[in-house]
């Protein structure tokens, strides 16, 4: 990230940068989706929500 990036962010609202995180998460989360189940169509929407799940928490869960 650069500096005007980081100064933009700084000006922001508490609740804004957590919104602007949270749709960044929504979006990795739908594209992962996508991506999962061209990869794999023979896996189940259960299959691909759990690799989702595995990816997105690193394998915690």
């Amino acid at each position: 990230m650069d500096d005007a990036m980081v100064e933009v962010l700084r000006r922001k609202e508490p609740w804004e940068r957590i919104a602007i995180g949270f749709g960044m998460w929504r979006s990795a989360r739908r594209m992962l989706t996508s991506i999962l189940s061209a990869r794999h169509p023979e896996w189940s929407e259960e299959q691909v929500r759990r690799e989702v799940v595995r990816r997105m928490s690193h394998g915690t869960i």
